[in-house]
C-alpha cells in the first residue's frame, strides 16, 4: 500500500534532500551532466532549498510503501488566483517505478489539488525524459508549450509545460 506523509519537520526535510540525491543521480545522467545534476541538487533539492520552498507555501510529501522507508516525494504548490495546481516534484526510487506507486502519487496530488479549490495541474518536465512525459500523458498530462529557463552556472532546463484539467471528481 502506498502511503503520503506530510513533511513538516527538519528529519522529513532531511529525508527528503537525500531521496532527492539517491534519485536524481540515479535517473538524470543519461539526460543531463553529472556537474548540473549536483547543481540542480544543491540549488533546488538541498535541505535549506527544501525548508524555503516550504516555507513559501509549498506542501512536500514522502511516499511510502507498506510503512516501509521512504520510496519518493512529492512538492505542490496552489495557486489559489489561477486556480492551477504547480507539481513542482514526483521523484521515486526507481525499484517503485511501474508499480503503480506515481499512479497513487498522482491520485494523492489530484485530490489535494481539489481540496484547495484547483480545478487544473501543470508541471514542467525535461524534453528528453521521455518515460517521465509518457507517464504523465497516461495520466492525463497533455503537452502545453515549452519552457527554457536559465537557472545560473550556465545551465538551462530545456522544458515541455504540460496540464491536465481535472474533473469536479
Amino acid at each position: 500500500m502506498i502511503e503520503f506523509e506530510q513533511v513538516a519537520n527538519q528529519s522529513q526535510v532531511e529525508a527528503v534532500a537525500g531521496l532527492a540525491a539517491e534519485i536524481w543521480h540515479q535517473h538524470y545522467p543519461a539526460i543531463i551532466s553529472r556537474r548540473q545534476i549536483d547543481y540542480m541538487v544543491e540549488r533546488f533539492q538541498s535541505v535549506p532549498a527544501i525548508q524555503e520552498q516550504i516555507d513559501e507555501g509549498y506542501h512536500y510529501a514522502l511516499i511510502r510503501h507498506d510503512g516501509s522507508t521512504a520510496v519518493g516525494y512529492l512538492a505542490v504548490h496552489c495557486d489559489t488566483e489561477s486556480g492551477a495546481l504547480f507539481l513542482s516534484k514526483i521523484y521515486l526510487r526507481e525499484e517503485m517505478r511501474g508499480k503503480g506507486a506515481g499512479y497513487a502519487a498522482m491520485r494523492y496530488i489530484a485530490a489535494e489539488a481539489r481540496a484547495r479549490g484547483c480545478t487544473s495541474i501543470w508541471l514542467t518536465v525535461n524534453r528528453m525524459n521521455t518515460t517521465a512525459i509518457n507517464a504523465y500523458e497516461r495520466w492525463g498530462f497533455r503537452i502545453t508549450g515549452e519552457v527554457v529557463a536559465d537557472i545560473g552556472k550556465g545551465f538551462v532546463m530545456d522544458d515541455y509545460r504540460m496540464e491536465m484539467r481535472l474533473d469536479p471528481g
